[in-house]
């Protein structure tokens, strides 16, 4: 089976397939890369899929802007969809149609190539109980709803280790690669702390997780 990296490099950069065709098709039409876009290409591997494309950009070391919230949603959507058991994602039909330059897309997909290659090359079916087993998917699924709820803030920091947690989940469910999945739920809990902590120290004035834990002790 072709890696995702390839596939994503075939399917995105292939001028031919966004290239206006006739004088019909117009360049709106031609050029927006949408989520059925992304449906067809995710196959049966689709949750999996799915997460590592939606938060690819917000994961990037220098992440995208604009695509976190919507992103975000359609990713709590989905995390609640692997809580039910569903084995295929549903979306509204007005997201399904719902577009992005295909221009956008491509210089996302430049930044994070290499980064995908690095992972790629490590990843392999192993513990897969983890990411097929109904109480795997239930605690992956926990947590990429409470990273996707995280990435919905618009608050600098909490965002990109969230993203980067559900990257690497979902990228362990793509191949049943549970130590990667594993790996990537330890970076949903070190989201979770920093967004919590950026969070209580908002509401609190100045205090943060670990200023308030201290104090708990203290008492």
């Amino acid at each position: 089976m072709p890696t995702l990296s390839s596939e994503l490099e075939q399917h995105f950069f292939d001028q031919d397939r966004w290239a206006p065709a006739d004088a019909i098709a117009t360049p709106q039409q031609r050029r927006n890369v949408t989520l059925s876009d992304l449906l067809d290409l995710a196959g049966e591997r689709s949750f999996g899929f799915l997460f590592v494309l939606l938060s690819f950009p917000s994961a990037l070391p220098i992440p995208a802007p604009g695509y976190s919230v919507p992103f975000g949603i359609a990713m709590l959507l989905l995390a609640a969809q692997m809580l039910l058991g569903r084995q295929e994602p549903w979306f509204p039909e007005s997201w399904r149609t719902h577009g992005f330059e295909v221009t956008q897309v491509r210089r996302v997909l430049k930044l994070g190539l290499p980064w995908l290659r690095r992972i790629e090359s490590i990843s392999r079916p192993r513990l897969t109980p983890v990411c097929t087993s109904v109480p795997g998917r239930t605690v992956i699924g926990l947590a990429i709803a409470l990273m996707a709820i995280s990435m919905m803030f618009p608050i600098p920091g909490t965002n990109t280790l969230p993203a980067m947690g559900i990257f690497v989940t979902g990228f362990g469910l793509l191949d049943d690669d549970g130590a990667i999945s594993l790996a990537g739920l330890v970076l949903c809990l070190c989201g979770f702390v920093l967004s919590a902590s950026i969070l209580l120290a908002i509401v609190f004035g100045g205090s943060s997780l670990l200023d308030l834990l201290k104090q708990a002790i203290g008492r």
